[in-house]
């Protein structure tokens, strides 16, 4: 493998969601990495799973609420966490603050075009059913969690 840079000029970035912006930094068969930013009160990541990947979270600003199986765990600024396939997570900025994200996937797993269809679908130009029909594409199965549901009621107005 040779050695991978990305430049913060020339990284890609996209609004996926209101008060959310992905930052695009590589996407190999070995490593997929991004950086994201939440304001405070973005929706983040929905209940979900991977079945191939261990996908990877280090805060580097903020605080992050972090469902693992069926606990919330809060990260603050220098919190690393790593989450094994097969195990239902979700993320957002914690209640009254921002987060900013060093995100990754191990293997990687051709994720770019998922962050670009959730751009496409906040943009208008694409639907909810287009995320859903590609889960098998992008090894992204949505889940459900009590615990998940009730936190969020609790953090939004």
């Amino acid at each position: 493998m040779t050695e991978i840079a990305t430049r913060a000029a020339t990284a890609e970035a996209i609004c996926d969601a209101p008060g959310s912006l992905i930052t695009l930094l590589t996407d190999t068969a070995e490593l997929t990495c991004n950086t994201a930013t939440f304001e405070e009160g973005a929706a983040g990541a929905p209940v979900h799973f991977h079945t191939k990947a261990t996908e990877f979270f280090h805060v580097t600003a903020g605080r992050l609420d972090v469902l693992v199986g069926d606990v919330i765990q809060t990260l603050g600024a220098g919190d690393f966490i790593a989450i094994p396939p097969g195990v239902k997570h979700a993320f957002a900025p914690a209640a009254g603050h921002t987060a900013s994200v060093f995100v990754g996937f191990t293997p990687g797993m051709g994720r770019f075009d998922y962050y670009r269809l959730l751009g496409r679908v906040n943009a208008g130009e694409a639907t909810v059913q287009d995320i859903k029909d590609s889960s098998s594409t992008y090894d992204n199965h949505y889940a459900e969690s009590p615990a998940w549901s009730g936190r969020r009621r609790s953090a939004e107005p």
